[in-house]
């Protein structure tokens, strides 16, 4: 299974690389009725297709030929529409239809035909389309006119993509080069921020419904909290047993976290580790609190303030912490080489880049891709 999306009508519908669409019942009836033979237990016998909460199946236009589908997303306001991402095309889907309603081969879409691995539909405008390829490219289609609006080629390839709910003009990227990726749709010439801590590739990312942080879990084996507009995370979590973190979301309260491994278990973390769960706060326990978090705000600019805080971050597993140092050294002797480089060449010759235009290679608008597609 590659692909899951919560439609509005209490159903779920997941993909898979087996080249199937499969609606199914989020309530289903796995009870077994056939009580006819006394030598089997009832709880043995397998539940049926329809028992598990199967509604509907689609097949992939060309499973034929070994197609098979990569991601999965349903619209934020049309009922019964949703977006498929495949090995060689973004369908549109309308659930009362037996194959897809539209139909945009991978080429029309990137400039070439490479594969498309996650596909988003933007929270605002009901006619976009951002995705992810195989090529390092992130980019957004129009649905209403069938072309591409922009590509931005990364110097890593994406592995998630998500749009913020409550802005939905910025959406964050899970690279493989350990950073995660804040991105205006307006300006893709670099990204509006960078998101570091992790020391291995980020592999899934998702918007808190305030659209205030995001959590990205890793193959380092951990999950870390960003604020939207800070570079640093405030939080990180991880356990003894947990391994490579493939899928990561938030619950609709904003309260909790869930997880999902390589070591096939969903795990459940508070948003908010220091917040106590399962027992109301009284409202003077509330104004407490609030009156805490002001101070810290008020005086969060004090270097006092800001040792509290990065003395209660946890440190992580000697892997991470290892992990961290070497990359320390690493970017220090990166910088201390740059630095000769400048004092020995001629004023001029030698620039310091920043480090948000080293992310992004090139940028292609619709007129590029229009020009490289009447070149084919």
């Amino acid at each position: 299974v590659t692909g899951l999306s919560l439609t509005s009508h209490n159903t779920v519908l997941s993909c898979g690389e087996d080249g199937f669409v499969r609606q199914w019942k989020l309530t289903a009836d796995t009870t077994n009725n056939n009580t006819s033979s006394s030598s089997n237990p009832p709880l043995l016998e397998a539940p049926t297709a329809e028992q598990s909460g199967l509604i509907q199946t689609w097949r992939h236009p060309n499973t034929k030929h070994g197609g098979s589908f990569k991601s999965l997303d349903v619209h934020w306001t049309i009922d019964h529409q949703f977006a498929t991402a495949s090995d060689s095309a973004v369908d549109i889907w309308n659930s009362t239809r037996s194959s897809p309603i539209q139909s945009f081969q991978s080429h029309h879409l990137t400039g070439d035909g490479d594969t498309i691995t996650v596909v988003r539909y933007n929270p605002a405008e009901s006619s976009l389309l951002a995705y992810c390829c195989y090529d390092r490219g992130i980019g957004l289609h129009d649905v209403r006119t069938g072309s591409a609006l922009k590509k931005t080629i990364l110097s890593m390839r994406a592995n998630s993509l998500e749009w913020n709910p409550m802005e939905p003009y910025y959406f964050a990227v899970a690279n493989e080069d350990t950073n995660c990726y804040s991105f205006d749709m307006r300006k893709m010439q670099s990204p509006t921020m960078i998101h570091k801590g992790h020391v291995a590739a980020v592999l899934s990312v998702a918007w808190a419904p305030t659209g205030r942080e995001f959590v990205s879990g890793s193959y380092d084996k951990t999950l870390r909290i960003f604020e939207h507009q800070k570079g640093t995370s405030r939080e990180m979590y991880f356990t003894k047993r947990m391994q490579r973190v493939f899928t990561v979301q938030y619950t609709s309260d904003n309260a909790y976290i869930l997880s999902g491994s390589d070591d096939t278990n969903i795990r459940l973390w508070r948003a908010r580790a220091s917040e106590s769960s399962g027992r109301q706060l009284t409202v003077r326990e509330e104004k407490s609190l609030q009156y805490r978090e002001a101070l810290v705000k008020k005086y969060n600019h004090l270097p006092e303030i800001h040792k509290i805080q990065k003395s209660g971050k946890r440190r992580g597993t000697k892997f991470i912490r290892k992990q961290t140092s070497l990359h320390k050294i690493q970017v220090d002797s990166k910088i201390r080489k740059l630095e000769n480089r400048i004092k020995h060449s001629k004023p001029g010759a030698v620039v310091r880049d920043p480090e948000r235009s080293k992310v992004v290679e090139k940028v292609l608008d619709d007129d590029t891709q229009a020009k490289s597609k009447t070149k084919k």
